[in-house]
């Protein structure tokens, strides 16, 4: 089991001269921590015009600043939104190798499509097409980043044929992921031999189920990149304190704020239900439920507490499959910011311990040790 963090950067209104420079220092100064610590990840969001929930914009700027100020943390773009409006495909397989080299080669290269109609309207893209394009980039970036010269006629995208630089340093190229937000997304990742990203809040029962499916298909993928990555990522929120009454009630609060500024924002399946966006009823209300819990009660699944209780809460992820946990730290920093590092500091002293890789037992010999 391996642990990360996972951005959105979100600002708290008013929003002053200082406000986004506040919250961009905050993040920096976690993961510096986090590289510290040994935490093995740090992921950021892309998206576009989500007032308050997410104002990552740019992440390739941020996370490239991560990576100037880490020495083993590994860069995870969460996602690239692979749609024409939004982004080109040579430009994302030439930024992304560029991170690739500068961070010496700790690139995760998440893909997806974006699911709101706040971003998709914005750029004026056509919801119906999205998931067509992600297909056609997924199979196409690898290709920038293995072949000297690469030229393509496609459905959404062309061009002649050139030589795209700079290569990743990592070879064949950065670990490629998928983002999983809609059901489904996660038997796509599987067939196309990535790893399922995971962004959504599910209880143990409903997640252990998509995983088992997960690997019983990524087995007979067809891998768009040269080598199939086997690894479910899951997204939890963490607060972790000495005292479990007053860890699980600011986790608490973190996850509620978190879940309310979610809930603003405007779906594309609720917007504009289609093919690719189908209205899930009360599927939304359900995952929030997830979340969520009678009073006096922690939810299901939740990373907050006292270090005991987190302990046995990723022990439960870990046996329905899960490979790693990317936490969210804060929401429009409704926890102080000295409290955000004292809980990585207790969580990474008496929880993460307990799930370092344990060293292979040494062979001795018929004749015994010499």
């Amino acid at each position: 089991m391996k642990f990360g963090l996972f951005f959105e950067i979100s600002v708290p209104r008013p929003w002053g001269p200082e406000t986004e420079y506040h919250v961009y220092q905050n993040c920096l100064e976690q993961v510096r921590l986090a590289d510290e610590l040994g935490f093995d990840q740090v992921w950021a969001v892309e998206h576009h015009f989500l007032e308050e929930y997410s104002h990552c914009s740019a992440p390739e700027v941020f996370l490239t600043a991560c990576a100037m100020i880490t020495k083993t943390i590994r860069i995870g773009r969460g996602i690239v939104v692979c749609v024409p409006q939004f982004n080109n495909p040579i430009k994302a397989a030439e930024v992304a190798a560029t991170m690739d080299i500068v961070s010496g080669g700790r690139l995760e290269f998440g893909t997806g499509r974006s699911a709101t109609w706040t971003e998709l309207g914005g750029f004026h893209a056509d919801p119906d097409e999205t998931k067509k394009t992600w297909d056609e980039w997924t199979r196409i970036i690898p290709k920038m980043w293995t072949q000297e010269r690469f030229g393509y006629d496609g459905r959404a995208f062309s061009m002649p044929q050139r030589a795209i630089l700079p290569k990743p340093y990592q070879k064949p190229h950065p670990p490629m992921w998928v983002a999983v937000t809609s059901p489904g997304t996660e038997l796509d990742a599987a067939d196309r031999g990535m790893g399922s990203l995971g962004l959504t809040f599910g209880g143990f029962e409903e997640q252990e189920k998509k995983i088992a499916e997960y690997r019983r298909r990524i087995k007979y993928c067809d891998p768009v990149g040269e080598f199939v990555n086997e690894q479910v990522n899951t997204v939890n929120f963490l607060f972790c304190h000495e005292d479990n009454t007053y860890g699980a009630k600011t986790g608490q609060r973190l996850a509620g704020t978190f879940n309310y500024l979610a809930e603003q924002l405007l779906a594309a399946r609720q917007a504009y239900p289609t093919r690719s966006y189908p209205n899930l009823g009360l599927l939304p209300a359900l995952r929030r439920e997830a979340t969520s819990a009678p009073e006096g009660q922690i939810p299901e699944g939740l990373a907050i507490g006292n270090p005991d209780r987190i302990v046995e809460v990723i022990k439960k992820w870990e046996s329905v499959g899960v490979d790693r946990i990317n936490f969210l730290l804060n929401a429009i920093e409704t926890v102080p910011q000295e409290e955000v590092l004292a809980s990585m500091r207790l969580f990474a002293r008496e929880v993460m311990p307990k799930f370092a890789a344990k060293p292979d037992p040494v062979a001795v010999s018929a004749g015994g040790a010499n």
